[in-house]
């Protein structure tokens, strides 16, 4: 192959200079070859999470390759899930997200979930507020100008985004939510500020594709499976306290179920 096109201050683009090797005399096409040994860089973690790749045409210049070479590359650790589509780059590098396959069996939040799977679980919190909503108020059995508070999270487990979740509490239930921030468990916040202990839920899941913004928290290029739960939790006395809308990436989750004859 020619000469290389020297590094121009990147960081990232330099070191992909100093490792990438492209062999004319192996059968393997190129954007192959360069697939391998960008993955192979960001297993070794010298590419880590949040770096971004450079342009198609500034690594094909670079490189002396052509930008369709570079394009194919990008797009196979797309669909691998390994490279975020972002503005004006190749692509940012995303962790893997962890498998996980927790058991339907008893009412339990994300927090003591992925705790229990041995997981670090944290969150991001999107919105926080006091609203009214006709159709949550309907969920509810309110009138349609009581105030519930809204919760929309990023819930995230080793760093990694594993859910979206849109949650609805019952104010009238529990006064003591306007004043939460959203951080942490809303189960033990829901028990140690209000003093309300969840008893019972219903839960539906569904198969579903990833919406522009779920993808965009996922780190997909494109819409993907995901599972859609819906949970509405009631307290010992039966009142309706949440009602939670959360989309769970489909390339994580798989829930498992015992059932009796």
């Amino acid at each position: 192959m020619s000469a290389r096109v020297p590094a121009s201050g990147d960081p990232v683009l330099e070191l992909l200079l100093s490792r990438l090797r492209l062999h004319d005399a192996v059968t393997t096409p190129y954007y192959v070859q360069l697939q391998r040994q960008i993955q192979a860089l960001i297993d070794g973690g010298e590419l880590r999470t949040g770096h971004g790749l450079p342009s198609e045409r500034v690594l094909a210049k670079a490189l002396n390759i052509s930008r369709t070479t570079v394009k194919r590359c990008y797009d196979s650790l797309r669909e691998a899930q390994t490279l975020a589509s972002s503005q004006g780059r190749g692509g940012t590098v995303v962790k893997a997200a962890p498998r996980v396959s927790p058991a339907m069996q008893r009412l339990r939040g994300f927090t003591e979930e992925m705790r229990e799977l041995g997981l670090e679980p944290s969150a991001r919190v999107l919105e926080c507020a006091v609203v009214q909503d006709r159709m949550v108020a309907s969920i509810f059995g309110r009138v349609s100008n009581a105030e519930f508070f809204k919760l929309v999270r990023v819930r995230l487990a080793d760093g990694v985004p594993m859910s979206r979740e849109v949650a609805w509490y019952d104010l009238a239930v529990a006064p003591a939510l306007a004043e939460w921030d959203g951080q942490g468990s809303a189960y033990a916040y829901l028990h140690e500020h209000c003093g309300i202990e969840l008893a019972w839920a219903d839960q539906s899941v569904e198969a579903v594709l990833s919406s522009p913004e779920e993808a965009e928290v996922f780190g997909f290029a494109q819409p993907a499976p995901c599972l859609l739960l819906k949970r509405r939790s009631h307290s010992a006395q039966h009142a309706l306290v949440e009602y939670v809308e959360g989309t769970f990436r489909g390339d994580a989750y798989a829930y498992r179920l015992r059932l009796q004859a």
